[in-house]
């Protein structure tokens, strides 16, 4: 059925290799983004440790009970905004992996289908008579391979774009509202 097995197997080559650094690349970024919310975490517990020790500090060194409760109320604002800060600064580095990853598997459909629909050009300009049904089955399993990858790139998309649905709504909880104008 194969004309040119040589160019099969090339092509074959070149998709694996694309295969390959189209997940390395997706690792890779995947790495990056956890050592991002590691690190961002970090810094935001760090952050909150300091400030609850000064908060302690300055309330218990209150002259008054009322002191103290002013001392302790002055300390919410700034820990709400914070946290905003920090959803923020989360759904920033979500956004930022989604991108690639969206980036990374466009580039691969495309890439992956140019080669395939070069190679199923190459098998089917000289097919044998009599093999036309066993090209088409070839050509519905690719067809049917791209729908699947499509499928997964689309609920993968689905998943994070979930995922920054609740971020955003996390920030819109910690967010204060601006004050009502009289």
């Amino acid at each position: 059925m194969f004309t040119n097995p040589e160019q099969f197997a090339n092509v074959t080559k070149a998709l694996f290799e694309f295969q390959l650094e189209t997940f390395n690349t997706l690792t890779s970024k995947t790495v990056q983004g956890v050592e991002q919310v590691i690190a961002l975490n970090l810094a935001t517990a760090k952050s909150h440790l300091e400030d609850g020790l000064a908060a302690g500090k300055e309330i218990s060194q209150a002259s008054d009970p009322k002191a103290a409760l002013q001392a302790a109320a002055d300390k919410i604002q700034p820990g709400v905004a914070g946290a905003a800060a920090y959803h923020q600064q989360l759904g920033d580095i979500i956004a930022e992996i989604r991108e690639e990853f969206t980036r990374a598997a466009d580039a691969h459909m495309t890439e992956a289908k140019n080669n395939l629909s070069a190679l199923i050009h190459d098998v089917t300009k000289n097919v044998r008579p009599g093999s036309e049904n066993a090209v088409q089955i070839v050509k519905t399993a690719i067809d049917n391979a791209f729908t699947g990858y499509e499928q997964v790139t689309k609920a993968t998309k689905q998943a994070v774009q979930a995922v920054e649905s609740e971020i955003a709504k996390a920030n819109a909880i910690v967010t204060p509202a601006p004050p009502a104008k009289k």
